[in-house]
C-alpha cells in the first residue's frame, strides 16, 4: 500500500531504514525530555510519579 504512493523503490528503503529511524526518534524523546523540565514529564510516568511528591 505504501509502494502505491511512494513508489515501490523508496517503500524498500523506508523499510531498510525503520530501525535507524526508530533509534533517532528514542534518541530524539529522551533529549527533548532532558532539555525540558524533566520533573514535570516524569510525572506521568506511573512507578516515577510518587518519587518527586514534596511532604508539607
Amino acid at each position: 500500500m505504501l509502494a502505491r504512493y511512494i513508489g515501490s523503490r523508496n517503500a524498500q528503503m523506508l523499510r531498510n531504514w525503520r530501525p535507524t529511524l526508530g533509534v533517532w526518534g528514542s534518541v530524539g524523546a529522551v533529549g527533548l525530555v532532558w532539555i525540558t523540565d524533566w520533573k514535570l514529564i516524569l510525572d506521568y510516568v506511573p512507578w516515577i510519579n510518587g518519587k518527586f511528591k514534596k511532604d508539607d
